[in-house]
């Protein structure tokens, strides 16, 4: 299968290793940075990758790379994804994606509508393998009263007051901290504050705080639209860091300049390798005449390797799309239109070679 991947960081590196690795892709990376795309080259483990410069922002050059392509696999920030989807739909190649973004998702699914290519927004963690987890334990009750579903990408060694490290897109994450969330309360869908919903949790030892950020549902408001009372997401901090940030966005009223507060937490605040990814999700309703709750929980934890170590966040996150990559091509999933995260059966998922990766963290009580 022939894939362009758009996007040369850390998480496209990754996805580039993953794919070249198994044999059965054949993987083009495209970028607008040559520096970027010349870490791939220099990768041992990405020897034999072809690599293209081009203006990743421009419709005309990524359709341009595309042609003759099966597939295109964007790992490039969420501001660009309709310009990629938009691009794919031009060319008649299958598209993949990591946005969280909730506008760019409505504009794809659009996208999608008559398409004869298949169109999977939203296959990373969160949104991604969480709503798959969600879903999965959903489908065994009669009766569905909440869904909660919790994830963190957070420093294995937290050091500075926002107890936080950057271990995925900066971009990303104010985008999720700034923007409206989606929810189901009382059985009807609704919008709720970012930061807000503010809650404290202890698992396997450690406290958290959890409070709204936006994207992480993925579509399952509308998949499981009448069917359940509650259902929402938050991230995962560790306690304290949701106050900072809202005296941030909101009392500096950095929320109206974020690219001030995007170059300053680049400049201030160190990236790491050493992360732990938590993924947390409850489900309860009704079994049989009886109300029960079911629980999904695990830390997945960075490779530490000297060859090629790895971080949780960029294991997890590179897992997920290439997973649905591979099921795609398995015929596991629909060929067309638009495809809910939801439509993967999570055993296919964790049966799949590059989805077993969450199967190798540890559970801390987890149900397979």
């Amino acid at each position: 299968m022939r894939i362009t991947l758009l996007g040369a960081g850390h998480i496209g590196q990754t996805i580039t290793r993953l794919l070249h690795g198994s044999g059965d892709y054949t993987v083009t990376v495209v970028d607008r940075s040559a520096a970027a795309l010349a870490k791939i080259s220099a990768d041992p483990a990405c020897a034999g990758v072809a690599t293209r410069v081009a203006e990743t922002a421009d419709v005309a050059a990524v359709l341009a790379v595309l042609r003759g392509q099966d597939a295109v696999v964007n790992a490039l920030p969420y501001h660009l994804a309709t310009v990629a989807a938009t691009a794919a739909r031009e060319a008649g190649v299958h598209y993949f994606d990591l946005t969280e973004d909730v506008a760019a998702t409505r504009a794809i699914k659009q996208l999608a509508e008559g398409a004869k290519t298949a169109f999977m927004p939203q296959c990373g963690l969160a949104p991604g393998f969480i709503g798959i987890v969600a879903h999965h334990l959903a489908k065994g009750f009669d009766t569905l009263h909440e869904v909660k579903m919790r994830v963190g990408a957070l420093p294995a060694f937290p050091t500075n007051s926002l107890k936080y490290n950057l271990t995925w897109s900066v971009d990303g994450l104010i985008n999720e901290y700034c923007h409206p969330c989606e929810a189901i309360r009382g059985g009807k869908n609704i919008e709720v504050l970012a930061l807000e919903g503010l809650e404290h949790f202890s698992l396997d030892g450690t406290e958290y705080e959890a409070f709204n950020t936006s994207g992480g549902l993925g579509t399952l408001c509308e998949t499981l639209a009448g069917r359940v009372q509650t259902l929402d997401y938050k991230s995962v901090r560790y306690p304290g860091h949701r106050d900072l940030m809202k005296m941030l966005l909101e009392e500096l009223q950095l929320n109206q300049d974020t690219e001030t507060l995007k170059a300053i937490m680049r400049r201030s605040i160190p990236s790491t390798m050493q992360d732990v990814v938590l993924v947390f999700v409850t489900v309860s309703g009704l079994r049989d005449g009886q109300l029960v709750q079911e629980v999904f929980a695990r830390k997945i934890f960075a490779d530490r390797s000297e060859i090629a170590p790895l971080s949780a966040i960029q294991i997890t996150t590179a897992a997920g799309i290439c997973a649905a990559v591979d099921l795609f091509r398995e015929g596991k999933l629909p060929q067309s239109g638009f495809i809910r995260q939801e439509q993967v059966a999570l055993p296919d998922f964790l049966a799949n070679r590059f989805g077993a990766a969450y199967q190798q963290s540890r559970q801390v009580e987890s149900i397979g």
